[in-house]
């Protein structure tokens, strides 16, 4: 099951990556927390904090994905091609 399915990259979204060490990322409607930080990871070799969902109206699901202190989210977000 894919969980993650792509990147966020709206201003809003960049600009979490640098402020808060957050990268958001749409997924799989049905996933859960604990999906969504194993995938994201054993994809990205990170270590997550936290995670955040949110249920939007057009039936998509945000996760915002906090990185453990040590790991830089900008790191990751050039590997996606966000920044």
């Amino acid at each position: 099951m894919g969980i993650l399915k792509y990147p966020l990259a709206t201003e809003k979204s960049v600009g979490m990556i640098e402020k808060n060490n957050v990268i958001v990322y749409i997924v799989d409607f049905r996933a859960t927390k604990p999906e969504i930080r194993k995938e994201f990871e054993d994809t990205f070799n990170v270590k997550v904090s936290a995670v955040r969902t949110l249920n939007t109206p057009t039936n998509t699901k945000k996760a915002f994905i906090k990185l453990s202190k040590g790991y830089n989210a900008s790191d990751v977000a050039v590997k996606l091609k966000l920044v």
